[in-house]
């Protein structure tokens, strides 16, 4: 194709101007399916949170996004800015296809500030007879009207012993020290991170980050390294773990390991890996820092599973969570709602609490934040529902104690995925819950943080549950808090 007809077709397909009017007559999202306070497209398909960074005094959120249909393709770059996580400007399309370095796809990468400038770095994928080509590129942001602007190509290809599994890259700073982290895969299939440092001539490659996982899945995506006071962390995205009981349980999976750090010999010594979200629908988190907080937004969605999403038949496909701030303690992140998310709480909260019984219920709002301490007294498992009762369904949240194990049920529900996830949580005289019910996108915090689960639920009617507590002896003492929500706000200057 010569090269004037390649740009039309591109220019005509990814229009911005257009993409961006049907975007804004598709505010305010009206189905009873879309979520109000996670951020979800009003078509196409949404996955991975891209590009997260704090710029002239508002937080700016890319998102990969297929603006043309809900499959893994035309893969872009969407955005929204915010000052405050509640209050925002409606979403634009960022970054697409338009060359021959990117022309199957414009893929995940991150955002930083350099000379007062919002840089992005991102994968551009390009496809020949089957071949892939990966290759890491710059852009710098111009605003939401004119999108990012394509700066130079950093890095052509994968280096010597990998395979074109090669992207993803995310920008960290040590010692003084500038560098790209990129997921990769290596000619014998095993996944790694591979580092480049920034140098007077250009990015030059390190070498790969040496940790203890010399054998943990075939592919490792979106890798994010923070130096925090505490340690190092290693964030990234796993695929080809075999599920065990209570362990991996997705198709593919989304944690960390915690260490330190050897820049001299790049050997990164750790802890275990551990999972950042439990629930059937989280993957591809991206996570920042800023002053001081550590923030994370994932993927509420799971790839290669779009059949068991029903909005797909509706023209959208997935949302982002809603951010959550990361403590790192002796090793082990504990995840919390972001602070800001306490101004989507409509007036007072509606305290309520039950002793010495078996079984309690409390009707939720459309939009809930729920708080909720459960003392054992005499049982042994705990139940927990969304009881969406009108139409027969349920999702339920369970504990043993004798095992202390947490399992997530979606068997109840008649649309969308289902299945069972279980975990260890140790919870010794009581059990506490933070519950975020959207429309459909359901978010649990456990033990204060410890753990935490994503999923999503498809109720068959437009429909509010009521949280149904049972066990099988009396408990000692529920003590919760329910507040209904409002959503998102849009438009915001």
């Amino acid at each position: 194709m010569a090269k004037e007809a390649f740009d039309e077709a591109f220019d005509k397909a990814f229009d911005k101007e257009t993409i961006d009017a049907k975007v804004r007559e598709g505010f305010p999202l009206a189905h009873r399916w879309h979520n109000d306070f996670h951020l979800e497209m009003p078509f196409g398909l949404v996955n991975d949170p891209n590009g997260i960074s704090w710029h002239a005094g508002k937080y700016h959120i890319f998102f990969q996004w297929n603006p043309l249909g809900v499959e893994h393709k035309h893969k872009c770059w969407g955005h929204v800015e915010t000052a405050d996580f509640v209050h925002y400007r409606l979403p634009v399309l960022a970054l697409w296809p338009s060359d021959v370095h990117d022309k199957d796809g414009c893929y995940s990468g991150a955002g930083f500030v350099e000379d007062g400038v919002l840089r992005l770095v991102y994968t551009c994928n390009r496809k020949e007879d089957d071949v892939r080509t990966p290759a890491q590129r710059l852009a710098s942001w111009r605003g939401e009207k004119a999108g990012a602007r394509k700066d130079e190509i950093i890095i052509e290809h994968e280096p010597p012993g990998y395979t074109a599994h090669f992207r993803d890259p995310s920008r960290f700073c040590k010692d003084g020290r500038e560098f790209l982290v990129l997921g990769a895969q290596t000619e014998a299939e095993k996944g790694r991170a591979v580092l480049y440092e920034k140098e007077a001539d250009g990015w030059k490659l390190a070498g790969e980050i040496e940790t203890e996982l010399s054998d943990f899945g075939y592919m490792w995506e979106c890798p994010t390294l923070l130096p925090l006071p505490e340690g190092d962390v290693l964030f990234f995205s796993p695929q080809g773990l075999p599920a065990e009981e209570y362990r991996w349980q997705n198709l593919y999976q989304s944690g960390y390991v915690a260490g330190k750090l050897d820049l001299a010999s790049l050997k990164f010594r750790h802890g275990d890996f551990h999972e950042l979200d439990r629930g059937f629908d989280f993957y591809a988190p991206q996570v920042f820092s800023h002053e001081g907080r550590v923030l994370l937004f994932g993927w509420m969605g799971m790839p290669e599973r779009e059949e068991e999403y029903p909005t797909a038949a509706e023209g959208w496909l997935f949302s982002l969570t809603m951010p959550r701030e990361l403590h790192l303690r002796d090793g082990k992140i504990f995840s919390a709602p972001s602070e800001e998310m306490k101004a989507l709480r409509k007036g007072a909260a509606q305290v309520f609490e039950g002793a010495g019984t078996e079984s309690f219920g409390q009707a939720l709002a459309p939009k809930s934040e729920v708080e909720l301490e459960i003392a054992f007294g005499e049982a042994q498992e705990v139940c927990i529902d969304l009881d969406y009762k009108e139409t027969g369904e349920r999702m339920r949240l369970s504990y043993a104690r004798r095992t202390a194990v947490m399992t997530l049920d979606r068997e109840g529900m008649k649309l969308g995925g289902r299945g069972v996830r279980r975990f260890r949580l140790e919870a010794a005289d009581s059990l506490k819950l933070q519950i975020y019910q959207d429309k459909t996108a359901v978010e649990v915090f456990f033990q204060e943080g410890a753990e935490a689960a994503s999923f999503f639920v498809f109720p068959t009617e437009d429909v509010c549950p009521e949280l149904r507590i049972s066990a099988d002896g009396k408990l000692g003492k529920i003590e919760g808090k329910m507040w209904e929500l409002g959503g998102f706000i849009w438009n915001a200057e």
